[in-house]
């Protein structure tokens, strides 16, 4: 959820931009259809189309030409790998009105382009994904395909948490990876768990990971973990106010975490000492509230984690060290 640029000032301007934007957009469709020809055509119309739209991109691509390119092979209905032969050839005239549909429909709506297509990637495993969950995002993937390591001996890793699990991402991603411990997996939102359910099923490992509706830690009392992991709520006021559009159509309730981006965070300190072996490790991303973090528990020591694949801002710490959680 690594974010944000400001944008609330502006909506008059960007709405009258868009609407502008729009028009242009709306001329060039038949010509695009008639007049354009292969793969690399499309992709290089779509590029300007969206350059033009001022779209922002931070839903798997960080730029227009990954997303064009992401958008025009879901809708031909290509591999991620197509060889370099395939960028030159022809559309049907039925395949150039499926692609400039799909990419219209990003300019208009404005909606990530993992919401048009239902699928987001996360782990190297594919999610079905809606409006219902956050688009997942997090670098803790990098941690779960190295099996957590360092920070614990996979071998002895019997039960997992994942907290504010939306989607099932985490959850299911881990499920994958140690195939013999118990995964537990909560959140609030009923929504949320249904599209959870659905890649459950999907990735086929409900035998070892149960799904509970609740707040938190509601479902799993009396139980202790090796492992709690979470990618929880975490913008503060400000950041929310300034999302870009089209983090508007994910779930508040998955973003917004309070005045200073710890509602949610804080109680997780305060309860995951009760939860947690001996021996376990909590695992939270917390994004641009991590300064707010520091400064709210000076007297804890939190492990800063870096990934080789980008993405900062999630911390571990030990049982033994959120025992000085509430002093």
């Amino acid at each position: 959820m690594g974010i944000f640029m400001a944008a609330t000032d502006l909506d008059s301007n960007l709405d009258s931009n868009l609407d502008a934007n729009l028009n242009i957009i709306t001329l060039d469709i038949d010509a695009a259809v008639d007049e354009l020809d292969s793969l690399a055509d499309y992709v290089r119309w779509g590029v300007s189309r969206f350059r033009e739209a001022e779209l922002y991109f931070g839903h798997g691509t960080d730029n227009a030409l990954d997303e064009v390119f992401y958008l025009v092979r879901y809708a031909l209905h290509l591999p991620h790998d197509i060889p370099q032969y395939m960028i030159e050839a022809r559309l049907t005239r039925e395949e150039r009105k499926a692609v400039v549909s799909l990419l219209q429909r990003r300019i208009e709506t404005r909606q990530p382009a993992p919401y048009l297509t239902h699928e987001a990637w996360f782990a190297g495993l594919p999610f079905y994904v809606d409006e219902r969950v956050l688009i997942p995002r997090s670098p803790i993937a990098e941690l779960i395909e190295a099996g957590f390591a360092p920070w614990v001996d996979a071998s002895k890793v019997t039960r997992i948490l994942d907290l504010c699990t939306g989607g099932g991402c985490i959850a299911i991603a881990s499920a994958l990876a140690f195939p013999f411990a118990q995964i537990d997996a909560t959140d609030l939102s009923a929504d949320a768990l249904a599209v959870a359910e659905k890649n459950v099923e999907r990735h086929q490992v409900g035998d070892h990971l149960t799904l509970y509706q609740g707040d938190l830690f509601a479902g799993v009392e009396g139980q202790r973990y090796d492992i709690i992991v979470s990618n929880p709520p975490y913008v503060d006021a400000e950041d929310m106010a300034a999302l870009q559009q089209e983090y508007h159509h994910e779930p508040e309730l998955a973003l917004a975490s309070g005045q200073d981006g710890l509602d949610i965070t804080r109680r997780i300190l305060q309860q995951a000492g009760d939860y947690l072996t001996s021996e376990g490790i909590l695992i939270v991303e917390v994004g641009n509230s991590a300064p707010a973090l520091v400064e709210a528990y000076p007297q804890l020591p939190f492990t800063w984690l870096e990934f080789e694949r980008g993405g900062t801002h999630v911390f571990l710490l030990t049982a033994e060290q959120l025992s000085t959680v509430n002093s």
